[in-house]
């Protein structure tokens, strides 16, 4: 009998449409899909024959009359947007509660305390954007030395200096302190991150050394049990870092999310048995967060001719699932996270073709559906559509 393998890859902040709650986020309307078919620079026959105009309520798209794949959409039942918890949810972990977030900046008491712990003033410490902070601020990081902290509507802690002052290794020693101090309901912050960028004022470029501190999960999750029952569990880009490496047996880091997929190729032409998780963030990072619609439907194009040459490499036994974490609408007025149903999309020699799931009520469906394709009772939230979805 051929080894089974899963392949899970998240199409970082894609979602397809709002949920019932979504107007409580501020994200009344949000349809990240719906955005990007706006865009000349859309195309995306192979996403489009598996079925994702097909999804209900996608409101965008032209439907195929026999999509090659299982398709649907889930709604997320934590009481979040951000990446941690969506991705926690992927593996049936639910969290009732939202983590913390800072609109007015992070307490004085811990700034002092973060300050006499990393010998370093802390520069900002409020929300704000990525690209503009490093603008605003690094002519006097240069200067003093400090550390430009700041946050967004995400729970996150942001570091970021320059690597000429502070090397990328510093700059995660630092990461790795605050992440000790931000613990607990009150300052558990999803994830801590370093942001090291490199130039001179005002011509400053973040580089690909981004690393992200997240916390531990607070329960097992489908990696856990996976690693236990003595599969593989692959962490492809950000997914280690967002598990905190729980539950992780291998790992490897994307450059951007070309790499990503070349990872996922390389991974898709090895023997293992197991789950090879994929976060391709590049669609959330470059193009989401900064309102490029035009970016984000390019970088939809180009993850749709990596993913054809997958899809002949699927072996008998492989399933193949792409969904997302939360939304990102680029096309409106904010910068931030949207609260979305994501997209599901089943595909495998195996799976029933042009069956639609529906609308799923908890990402965490998914999980439970990996965690039977295995055959391992987990102890995770969620229901399996597996029997819906094989033939």
């Amino acid at each position: 009998m051929m080894a089974k393998r899963v392949f899970l890859i998240v199409l970082d902040s894609c979602g397809c449409g709002e949920m019932p709650d979504s107007a409580d986020f501020g994200d009344a309307g949000s349809n990240t899909l719906r955005a990007c078919t706006a865009s000349s620079r859309l195309d995306i026959p192979t996403l489009s024959k598996m079925g994702i105009f097909n999804i209900d309520s996608v409101d965008c798209g032209t439907p195929v009359p026999s999509p090659t794949a299982a398709y649907g959409r889930m709604a997320e039942m934590s009481r979040g947007k951000d990446t941690t918890i969506g991705h926690w949810e992927l593996a049936g972990l639910i969290s009732p509660r939202p983590l913390p977030t800072f609109p007015d900046g992070f307490p004085a008491d811990f700034i002092q305390a973060f300050e006499e712990k990393t010998g370093r003033k802390v520069l900002c410490n409020k929300p704000y954007s990525g690209t503009e902070v490093i603008r605003d601020y690094g002519r006097e990081q240069k200067e003093t030395g400090g550390l430009i902290c700041y946050t967004s509507a995400d729970s996150v802690f942001q570091i970021a200096a320059n690597e000429a002052d502070i090397p990328p290794e510093e700059l995660y020693r630092i990461c790795e302190i605050a992440r000790e101090m931000l613990t607990g309901p009150e300052l558990g912050v999803g994830r801590v991150i370093a942001r090291p960028y490199t130039g001179e004022y005002p011509n400053y470029v973040r580089t690909s050394n981004r690393h992200d501190f997240s916390l531990l999960p607070p329960a097992p999750t489908l990696l856990d049990e996976l690693k236990q029952a003595g599969l593989a569990t692959i962490g492809v880009g950000k997914i280690y870092d967002i598990f905190a490496g729980q539950g992780i047996t291998e790992m490897v880091r994307n450059k951007s999310n070309a790499d990503g997929m070349e990872h996922t190729l390389h991974y898709a032409a090895q023997d293992f048995e197991g789950l090879c998780f994929v976060n391709l963030v590049d669609f959330d990072m470059l193009y989401g967060h900064r309102n490029d619609v035009d970016g984000y439907a390019a970088a939809l194009t180009e993850f749709d001719g990596q993913l054809r040459k997958l899809l002949p490499m699927l072996k008998e036994d492989d399933l193949l699932f792409i969904t997302a974490d939360h939304g990102c609408d680029p096309s409106t007025p904010s910068t931030d996270h949207s609260r979305e149903h994501v997209p599901l999309l089943a595909y495998g020699a195996k799976i029933k073709a042009a069956y639609n799931l529906g609308t799923r009520s908890t990402y965490a469906d998914l999980a439970a559906t990996v965690a039977e394709y295995f055959g391992v009772k987990a102890n995770i939230a969620g229901t399996s559509f597996l029997r819906e979805i094989l033939k």
